[in-house]
């Protein structure tokens, strides 16, 4: 359904849209258009997500200079409800825009969630995670590994090859493709690369 939003063309993918939706999605255009700050509330189950990603998409699609969105949440499987709303989103959209309506989406999380060493990988709690993880790409780790290479050495410390990777690979190489890419996904891509 296309909705007209203070002048703005908003896709919203479903047949029947919430009063609520449509005034929770005006109040975000108006502080958009302000460039501010807003506090939006709904009740649970109304639809906040949709409306509001159904919004700024549309906000994006007629202002490409505005910025980012970032949609923050508080679990990873509301993370990946998110992700689901956004790709029926952007699919919609393509039926209706074609392929200038293509969208990054991007979705980031803790070591625990999205690192991709093997041995990091192991350790379900989130401090040990983090904690063997310093212990690979730490600056002082990774500089007395560069100096042990460099002395020939056999390396006694053992770092990420994932991470040291990474500033050695060319630029175009680390692009995403425009996509929404879920917490499983970027650990394969992170994981191939």
């Amino acid at each position: 359904m296309k909705v007209d939003i203070d002048g703005l063309e908003v896709l919203f993918p479903y047949e029947r849209m919430y009063s609520e939706q449509l005034q929770y999605m005006r109040e975000l255009k108006r502080a958009l258009d302000a460039q501010g700050h807003c506090m939006l509330e709904m009740p649970t189950g109304t639809g906040k997500t949709v409306s509001l990603l159904s919004l700024v998409l549309a906000y994006k699609h007629a202002h490409p200079t505005a910025g980012k969105l970032i949609y923050c949440t508080r679990t990873v499987p509301e993370m990946a409800k998110c992700v689901e709303e956004i790709k029926k989103l952007v699919q919609y959209r393509e039926q209706h825009y074609g392929p200038k309506a293509q969208v990054t989406a991007v979705c980031l999380s803790s070591r625990r969630n999205m690192c991709v060493h093997p041995r990091v990988m192991a350790h379900a709690d989130g401090e040990d995670v983090d904690g063997q993880c310093r212990k690979m790409t730490a600056s002082w780790v990774r500089a007395k590994a560069t100096k042990a290479r460099e002395e020939g050495e056999q390396q006694q410390v053992e770092t990420c090859g994932f991470y040291e990777n990474y500033d050695t690979r060319k630029s175009d190489d680390t692009v995403l493709p425009a996509g929404v890419y879920s917490v499983d996904d970027l650990k394969e891509i992170g994981a191939q690369k």
